[in-house]
This record gives structure tokens, sequence and C-alpha cells, in this order.
């Protein structure tokens, strides 16, 4: 879930931290599927790890890619699955998994990829969770994302517990290889993927630790709208509002240059230029606090049409709002209309100075084709805050203060088995790193305690 196609890979880990740069995200996601042989003395031997995954029921190929010293291997593995788990007659997709072994003994940190996993592949990337617990890795790319899409393409069986399904059969298959504790984790959606497995399967992993996690509870959950009122200072929050009602007062100037950006850069969109325009601007608040913009940076309403353009198209790439855009990703834009929700847009501001008369209905209108019709169904939301309410355990939850995200974090109540961390002045690139001392320490033993 992020801002833009850039910023959704920024998600993941400068890569997508995207970001973690999760956007996110710096965070790069690799598995590591430790199968073994073993053999009469009881020895695991890794070098028959490739043989024996290839002996394993469900997997169709394996490549062994390059890894840091962290690593022992590092191997792409491809496993079949199926499109629905309610019904075997709707047949079979390969799904991608990076398995990342670090040792037999160790836990594994399954990462469920919200979107591609392809960050997966670098040789340097290791989870955050890896690195703290010296633990083997697993990231899954997300059904009907890059490489593991079913054909032919039918959305209808793009569901969370489809997806939870997934995540399951691949566990189900490796537990009995990698033995020790497993804690499931994931960035954005990925995080909310993560929540969502658990509460599908609750018995699966021994911890759980969602970064950024959202649970917006309607396609126009208007909870953000009335975040971004309250977040940051008041005078950063005003600097934020001056930026936006100035590039609407130079309309008429830049509507061209949006319009020779889009030309240069082979932008097109499912609404007219000046209709763009607008939710460009009414996107960058949005965008300046979920990527934790410098107040600073923000240029003198005194500046010049170029220097206010690319500002705006810095923070808030227009691709975001492209088909060309859209494209990669729009399996998610589909599960928010179907189950995941999204955000709203507060126009009160800016009434008399946009195009548009409202913002009602531009999620449908932007991100998805007008011959497509998807109904929202809310009760994927309400099943899961339940959960985390009721149900919920060995659940550590990340959040950034200023991340419009959060005024969508899942709500737990008064359930003592999630433990809830805000990060001062964090954004949606919050990690248990840049937690402050005391949380950081509490995090991370708290979640040793769970692994032991």
């Amino acid at each position: 879930m992020t801002n833009s196609n850039q910023y959704v890979n920024l998600h993941i880990e400068i890569k997508r931290q995207v970001m973690v740069t999760d956007l996110h995200r710096i965070r790069l996601f690799l598995f590591v599927i430790p199968v073994l042989i073993v053999l009469s003395a009881g020895r695991v031997v890794a070098r028959e790890l490739p043989k024996y995954l290839m002996a394993t029921p469900g997997v169709v190929d394996i490549d062994t890619l390059e890894t840091t010293n962290f690593f022992k291997e590092k191997y792409l593995v491809i496993f079949k699955q199926m499109i629905d788990y309610k019904d075997p007659d709707a047949g079979f997709f390969e799904q991608r998994v990076f398995i990342s072994h670090y040792s037999f003994k160790s836990p594994v940190v399954f990462v469920t990829e919200g979107y591609s996993a392809a960050y997966a592949a670098e040789s340097y990337y290791v989870n955050e969770l890896s690195s703290l617990y010296n633990a083997n890795q697993i990231v899954v790319e997300h059904r009907y994302f890059d490489k593991s899409v079913p054909d032919p393409l039918n959305y209808k069986y793009l569901t969370t517990e489809n997806a939870a399904g997934d995540h399951h059969a691949i566990y189900m298959m490796l537990k009995n290889i990698y033995k020790g504790k497993w804690i499931a984790t994931g960035i954005s959606k990925g995080g909310e993927t993560a929540l969502l497995y658990n509460m599908y399967y609750p018995n699966d992993m021994a911890a759980t630790v969602a970064y950024v996690a959202p649970v917006a509870l309607a396609v126009d959950d208007g909870r953000h709208a009335a975040f971004l009122t309250q977040v940051g200072t008041p005078a950063d929050r005003k600097a934020v509002l001056t930026f936006q009602k100035e590039l609407l007062k130079r309309k008429d100037t830049m509507i061209p240059l949006l319009e020779n950006f889009s030309k240069k850069n082979k932008l097109t969109y499912r609404l007219p230029i000046a209709e763009i325009f607008d939710y460009c601007v009414l996107e960058f608040s949005f965008a300046f606090w979920q990527w934790g913009v410098n107040p600073e940076t923000i240029p003198d309403k005194g500046a010049n049409d170029a220097t206010l353009f690319r500002f705006l198209t810095t923070v808030c790439p227009p691709d975001y709002f492209a088909i060309e855009g859209i494209e990669p990703t729009f399996p998610f834009f589909y599960q928010a209309a179907r189950e995941l929700g999204y955000y709203s847009y507060d126009i009160t501001p800016f009434e008399k100075m946009l195009t548009i008369k409202s913002s009602k209905d531009y999620f449908y209108k932007i991100f998805l084709p007008p011959d497509m019709t998807v109904e929202f169904i809310p009760e994927t939301a309400k099943k899961l805050t339940r959960f985390m309410q009721e149900k919920a355990r060995n659940v550590v939850l990340v959040y950034g203060e200023y991340d419009p995200w959060s005024a969508a974090a899942a709500d737990i109540g008064v359930n003592q088995g999630v433990v809830k961390v805000i990060y001062p002045g964090g954004s949606h690139m919050s990690q248990i790193k840049s937690l402050p001392q005391l949380q950081h320490e509490r995090i991370i033993t708290t979640i040793a305690g769970w692994i032991k």
C-alpha cells in the first residue's frame, strides 16, 4: 500500500523502503528454505537441500541464488499452489518463494509480502528480524503479483482467505524441515497480510510482527483525512496546506507542466488532466506525511512554477494516478476495492479552487477499469478487528506517529496478547531498529521470549 508505484516499491525497502524503505523501505525479504536431508546418522547435509526440495510435493523448480555472508545458502523455489482452496477444480498456479538459509536450528522469519517479492532475489537482502534473531528467511510473493499470477487470470479468486491459504500451504510443506519457531512478518499491505494469515490460521506461527499495517473499514475510509488535520505541528500542517493552495492558485500554469510531464513519461489517465492535477494536490499531504518529508524542504510560495511542480511530483509522482503506474500493482487496487479498503480525500479546504466538485468514488474512477465492478466486503475488516481484540496472541504492531496509515491502525482493544508501539514522529518507514531504546529493547525481548 503505497502512494505511488514508485513508492510502492520504495515501500519494501529502498527498494520499496519501499520502502524499507517498506518504502518502506530498505527492507529486503529473502527466504531461506533450508531444506535438508537427514541421514541415518542424524546429520543434515546442506548440499542436499536442492535435491530434497525437488522431492517435496508442491515444488516445481528451484534455482540457486547468491547471498550475503549472513546466510549460508539461498534459493528461488517455485511452488504449485491451488487457485481456490475451497474448489480444487479451479486449478493451480505457480508461486515464487525465496528461501535464505541460516541454520536448521534457528527460527524462521516468514515474510508475507503484499506485492511482488522481486527484491528478495537481491543478494544483500536481509530482513530486520532475520538479523535480530539469526533466523532463516522465507519470502513469499503475493498471489497475482509479478511472476505469481494464475493463467487464465480470474480476479474472483484473489481473496484474503486464499492468500492465507497460500502461506499455510508453504508452511505445512516446510515446517518439518525448519522445526524452530516461525515468525510471520510484513510491511504495510504485507503486514496486514500477516495479520490476516494469523486470523485464518492462528496455530501456524509462534509470533507475528506487522509493520505499519492498516485495517481500513471501507474503500473511502474517512479516518485518514481526519488524521491529516491533526498530524505534526500546526506550523507544519499550515506549510503543507499553503503549498497545496499555491499550486491550485497557479493551476493555469501547472496543468501544462503536468501535461508535458505526462507526455515525456508516457503516462495516460482515466480522468481529464485538470482533474488529475487536483488529485495530485489532494494526495500531496498524504504522501508528504507518509514518507516523512522534512517540512523545511517545502518551497516558499514565492518560488517559480518549475520549483513548485518539481517538489509536487517528487513527493507525489503523477504515475500513481496513471494507467501505466497502476498496472504493476493493480491486484492491490482490486483487493482494496474488494476487502482491504482505502482512504478518502477531504476537499473542504480547497472547494472553490478545484476542478472536481467532489472526490466521491474517486478510487473507482481512477484505479479500476470502467468495465469492472467490485463490491466491497466489510466483513473481512470487521472479522480481523474482532480477532485482534479478542483472540490474537504473540503479535507486535509497529506504527509511525505521523504516518496517515496509522489512522487505520489495527484496533486491539484491551487485548494483552498484542503489543502495539508507535514510533514518535515516525513515518511509513518505521521499523523496530528505529524505535527509541526502551521501546526497542522491550520489543526485541518480547519476541525473543515467544520464539525460545
